[in-house]
């Protein structure tokens, strides 16, 4: 089982005139679930696409490194080979390309990592059953014609074929019902003991953290995080809302 951080520092970030994030600081470690819950505007999606290299957005000031490789110095498809993985809020369609394709070739670029081969669609079928995402699927292109919930089983499948070291889901939650959201929740936590995953999760809601049970929850607001501590202060954000934090 792999070991290590994502370590966060400091962190200023936005788009041109206008600063989103303001000094964030968070560590991940191997193994472990961190939440970031925070109202609408507070930051959240901003972290992940700063973490993930999406552009469009500038880097201000602070850090983020995985084991002290600098992330924000790389390309995006570098950030994943270090191993990195954002499960989008809003995953888009690649009209053309298989999932079973785009995941294959996507294996073959993992360090360590055998080039996939024949055992690549036993390994699709297996992580298909296990969140209950239909295997007619595994040979359309790439979430085209899914609904919200199904390509967010499909974000999930994803993860369990390419075992990043880290991931990061922005709102894996949305769109999923209540049995959808426990398969693919179980399958997160899951991956922390069989691989040892990192997570930091984005939300709003504590529906998903009732089933993912985080380690370490923060609340971000305004760009900032104002407040960390355990499971039982995503129960107390849910209770009395996020307007103690603003």
């Amino acid at each position: 089982m792999s070991t290590g951080e994502l370590r966060i520092e400091g962190l200023r970030a936005g788009i041109p005139g206008r600063e989103i994030l303001r000094g964030v600081d968070l560590v991940v470690g191997s193994g472990q679930v961190h939440a970031v819950m925070g109202p609408n505007g507070s930051g959240k999606s901003t972290l992940a696409h700063v973490l993930m290299g999406r552009p469009g957005y500038e880097v201000l000031g602070g850090t983020a490194t995985l084991d002290g490789v600098d992330l924000l110095a790389l390309p995006t498809w570098q950030r994943a080979r270090a191993g990195l993985f954002l499960g989008m809020q809003h995953p888009i369609e690649v009209p053309g390309v298989s999932l079973a394709a785009a995941l294959a070739a996507a294996r073959s670029g993992v360090p360590g990592d055998a080039p996939a081969g024949p055992g690549i669609g036993a390994l699709l079928v297996e992580e298909a059953e296990r969140i209950g995402f239909d295997e007619r699927f595994l040979d359309r292109p790439l979430n085209v014609d899914l609904s919200g919930g199904e390509r967010k089983r499909n974000e999930t499948l994803q993860l369990g074929v390419l075992r990043p070291r880290f991931a990061v889901l922005d709102e894996i939650d949305s769109g999923l019902d209540v049995d959808a959201l426990g398969a693919v929740a179980r399958r997160v936590r899951a991956a922390t003991s069989e691989w040892g995953l990192g997570v930091l999760a984005i939300t709003h809601f504590r529906r998903l953290l009732d089933v993912l049970t985080p380690d370490v929850v923060h609340v971000l607001a305004d760009g900032r995080v104002v407040a960390t501590g355990d499971a039982g202060l995503a129960q107390l954000v849910d209770r009395t809302g996020y307007g103690a934090y603003a």
